[in-house]
């Protein structure tokens, strides 16, 4: 590799690991396993970076990830899809998707609780869905991709992403109603 490409990777790849330690994370249900599968995309994008020419970088990576993350769960977890080990670790992430609690909040200790609480039965119900549609919400509820982005990542039609986006949300909706009662 030329010291171009390692610029390259530097500019493009390096900036975006922790998007793609959050998407592997969410996908493979495991801390651990996710950083085995972004190492893994790291290894795969700097093999490829020469190649590169898509202006979307962020895309292309979380392309990358997406796809180790279904080639490491077809390898090690052939019958099952993806679990998530330690629900608090991925509270976080939930408490994002619910828009819950910001830094430097003003919040009662029962109302962070009540949110903490809502963030765990959040990741749950995702958890609970089919690695299709868990993986399309996580890409554009928490990844901010556009429909264009996960249909080119997915290679799936856009009116599918929207079908899968929109049956993730029902999903979600009447698990947490559901839970709620």
């Amino acid at each position: 590799m030329t010291g171009a490409a390692n610029e390259r990777f530097a500019e493009i790849v390096m900036p975006r690991l922790d998007e793609g330690y959050r998407l592997a994370r969410w996908l493979t249900g495991s801390a651990t396993d996710a950083e085995d599968v972004v190492q893994e995309a790291c290894i795969k994008a700097y093999r490829a970076i020469e190649t590169f020419t898509d202006i979307n970088g962020r895309a292309w990576f979380l392309t990358i990830v997406r796809n180790s993350c279904h080639s490491w769960i077809a390898k090690h977890r052939p019958h099952v899809l993806a679990f998530i080990d330690d629900i608090a670790d991925n509270s976080e992430n939930a408490e994002h998707l619910l828009n819950g609690i910001l830094p430097g909040s003003q919040k009662n200790p029962e109302e962070t609780l009540i949110e903490k609480d809502e963030a765990s039965r959040l990741t749950a119900a995702i958890d609970s869905l089919p690695i299709h549609l868990k993986e399309t919400l996580i890409l554009r509820e928490y990844n901010d991709l556009n429909y264009r982005d996960i249909a080119s990542m997915t290679e799936v039609p856009i009116g599918t992403v929207m079908s899968r986006l929109a049956r993730a949300r029902q999903a979600l909706a009447a698990v947490m109603q559901e839970e709620g009662r």
